[in-house]
C-alpha cells in the first residue's frame, strides 16, 4: 500500500503535544486562503511511499505521530492503515484535517480512518480568525477533538480550547 507523502519531520514539537514524528501527506482541495503550507495542495506532489517504510521510520524514532499535509483524509484508506499500525506500536496519533468532525463521522471512510487516532484537529483555516497564541491550531474556529470520547458520545468532545 502506497501514499503520496511530502515530508516526514522527525522530533517536531509544533504538531501536537511532546516530541512527534510528523507525516505530511500530499494533496488538499480545501485551498484555505492564508494556508501556511499551500505547496501541499498538489495531489501529485511529494513521492510515493510504502506503508511499511513509514512505519519503520515511526518505529525508529519512537515518538507519537501527527498526520498532516495537505490533508491526510484525502487518502483515507492509507491513513486508516497507518493509524492502525501506529496504534499497534503503542503510539498515539493526531490527525490534522480541513474536514469538520461532523463531515468525518458522516463519511464511513473518513470515520474509519480516524477511529483509532487520539485526536483530530479539524476545520478549515480561516485567515480572519488566525491567532498565533492558540495551541496546535492556526485559527480559532478549529477544534481539537478527542476521537474516542466523541465516537462514544456521538457528539464532538474537545480536548482543549485554549
Amino acid at each position: 500500500m502506497k501514499a503520496r507523502i511530502l515530508d516526514i519531520v522527525r522530533g517536531t514539537t509544533v504538531d501536537g503535544p511532546g516530541f512527534r514524528t510528523a507525516i505530511y501527506f500530499a494533496g488538499c482541495a480545501h485551498n484555505c486562503p492564508g494556508c501556511h503550507n499551500p505547496q501541499s495542495w498538489d495531489f501529485s506532489g511529494g513521492e510515493e511511499m510504502e506503508l511499511q517504510d513509514i512505519v519503520d521510520i515511526i518505529y525508529e524514532e519512537d515518538f507519537d505521530v501527527t498526520l498532516s499535509g495537505g490533508d491526510p483524509l484525502y487518502q483515507p484508506m492509507f491513513a486508516s492503515a497507518l493509524i492502525e499500525r501506529i496504534h499497534e506500536l503503542g503510539k498515539r496519533t493526531w490527525v490534522y484535517t480541513g474536514f469538520l468532525w461532523e463531515e468525518i463521522i458522516e463519511n464511513p471512510l473518513l470515520r474509519d480512518a480516524v477511529s483509532q487516532a487520539e485526536a483530530v484537529v479539524e476545520g478549515r483555516f480561516l485567515e480572519t480568525l488566525k491567532n498565533p497564541d492558540l495551541a496546535f491550531r492556526g485559527s480559532s474556529n478549529q477544534r481539537i477533538i478527542d476521537v474516542k470520547k466523541s465516537l462514544e458520545t456521538a457528539t464532538p468532545v474537545e480536548i482543549m480550547r485554549i
